[in-house]
């Protein structure tokens, strides 16, 4: 089949653009290490609470394992949630010591409970990435999403979150890594805020102090 004459042209502007190398317009964007936000005074466990509160969604902090099991048992028993579902194994062990039976299926489980690579605070965002064992889409399909984290998982602003994943991985950077900042919301449907649609209704944060 004839190529024709606006898709010749096209391709041929495409070879000539490969053929004539760009220079990074930046060049020494990347040698700036100064900090855009200045750090808060406060803890930065109290940012992301206060932040992460912001945004609807619901903070919790223990102080020991002990803790977080009764408040994590606490919160199931009151909103009648039996369907558990966790993939993470170190979680799904300390569930499964305290009585909590996990369900096997994500597709219509109440609630999914998963770890994170760290929390920023600036933000009262939740960082996740396929190197947990939790993967894509436990955090996105369940109704309702809950995040355990230890004290020492908490930076301060994105630039860190990147700069512990990279020191973390590096050169086997996780294929995806999301950003949950509170419940899934979108204001596409006439303008109207609505919660849940692409992902949880309900987001939750058990802080533990680390002792890791």
């Amino acid at each position: 089949m004839p190529t024709s004459p606006a898709k010749e042209n096209m391709l041929r502007r495409i070879r000539q653009a490969l053929r004539t190398p760009v220079p990074v317009p930046f060049p020494h964007a990347e040698k700036n290490t100064a900090a855009v936000f200045k750090a808060d005074s406060n803890d930065n466990a109290v940012v992301f609470a206060e932040q992460f509160a912001k945004l609807q969604g619901r903070f919790t902090f223990c102080e020991d394992e002990n803790a977080l099991v009764a408040q994590l048992k606490s919160l199931l028993e009151e909103k009648s949630w039996t369907k558990v579902y966790c993939r993470e194994l170190p979680f799904i062990h300390l569930l499964k010591n305290s009585g909590v039976e996990l369900y096997q299926q994500l597709e219509d489980c109440d609630v999914s409970i998963t770890g994170c690579e760290c929390l920023v605070a600036r933000t009262g965002t939740i960082v996740m990435s396929t190197a947990q064992e939790s993967g894509r889409t436990t955090s996105v399909y369940a109704p309702v999403h809950i995040c355990i984290a230890f004290t020492d998982q908490v930076v301060f602003d994105v630039k860190d979150a990147l700069e512990t994943i990279t020191e973390r991985y590096s050169e086997n950077i996780p294929s995806l890594i999301t950003f949950a900042s509170g419940p899934s919301r979108t204001a596409d449907i006439e303008k109207t805020l609505v919660t849940g649609v692409h992902g949880p209704k309900e987001v939750y944060c058990f802080l533990m102090e680390a002792k890791r």
